[in-house]
Order: structure tokens, then C-alpha cells, then sequence
């Protein structure tokens, strides 16, 4: 255990920040599997709402730093394709 106070302090913050960005990905990870639950279902325009929610949130997770802007783009260029497959 830490002794020094900025030390102690540290764990603190580092392990709060760590709860936020557990949450944040736990939202895209949700986020995601609406979306390829919509395609799964054939629904058309729910896919594409649901699309459209999945991409803000992932992006918005990009913008806070939890995502680097490449897997960012991965994520949105998958459930985009799955979503423009659908015949």
C-alpha cells in the first residue's frame, strides 16, 4: 500500500476513472449487440436506428479517450456493413 499522500491519491483517481471507462465499454458492447440483433431479425429501419445510436456511442467513447480513433472507426465500419448487407 502506498504511503506517500499523491501516491494514495493516484489509486484513488485511477480507480475511479477505471470504473467510468468499464462503463463506457460496456455501453458499446451493448450498443453493438442491438445492432446485430436487429440485423439478425431482418428489421431494416430498427437496424439502422439502432445503427445510428450504436455510432454516437461509439464514437462519443473515441472522443473520452477509451477508444483509439482506429477501433473506433473498426467498430462503426463493421456494424455499418452488417447493417448495409441486409438484403
Amino acid at each position: 500500500m502506498a504511503n506517500i499522500k499523491s501516491a494514495k491519491k493516484r489509486i484513488l483517481v485511477n480507480r475511479t476513472k477505471a470504473d467510468r471507462n468499464k462503463a463506457i465499454r460496456s455501453g458499446v458492447k451493448t450498443a453493438m449487440k442491438k445492432v446485430f440483433a436487429a440485423v439478425e431479425s431482418g428489421d431494416k429501419t430498427a437496424a439502422a436506428n439502432e445503427l445510428a445510436a450504436a455510432t454516437k456511442t461509439i464514437e462519443m467513447a473515441g472522443s473520452k479517450g477509451v477508444y483509439h480513433k482506429n477501433n473506433v472507426a473498426r467498430k462503426v465500419s463493421r456494424l455499418s456493413k452488417a447493417v448495409n448487407q441486409m438484403a
